[in-house]
């Protein structure tokens, strides 16, 4: 079975938050390719993980629903929050920074 994954507008924010930090502190061209290499994996891997196997990560302290996928990259990584909402669909509802205390 196949789940439809969903990013709300609040994980899109964060992406967006998240590539903004890495092109403050980018100061050669190749941090500029590490910066949208970070995005391009967080989409990539919730989107390919989530679709087969949601229920396969920890869950969240918050609600039974919602769980967490760990992003590993480079030494550190990123969190996605999501939520089961169906049978057949998972929205990701935030995304972090391993490194960041909480979802904003």
């Amino acid at each position: 079975m196949s789940f439809i994954v969903e990013l709300s507008p609040t994980a899109e924010a964060d992406l967006e938050r998240l590539f903004d930090f890495l092109l403050d502190r980018a100061e050669t061209a190749e941090d500029l390719d590490r910066a949208q290499a970070a995005i391009d994996i967080i989409r990539a891997t919730t989107l390919q993980q989530l679709a087969v196997t949601p229920f396969s990560f920890r869950k969240a302290a918050q609600d039974p629903a919602q769980r967490e996928l760990i992003i590993p990259f480079g030494g550190t990584g990123y969190v996605a929050l999501y939520e089961v909402v169906s049978a057949s669909k998972v929205v990701v509802l935030a995304v972090r920074h391993q490194r960041e205390e909480d979802y904003h």
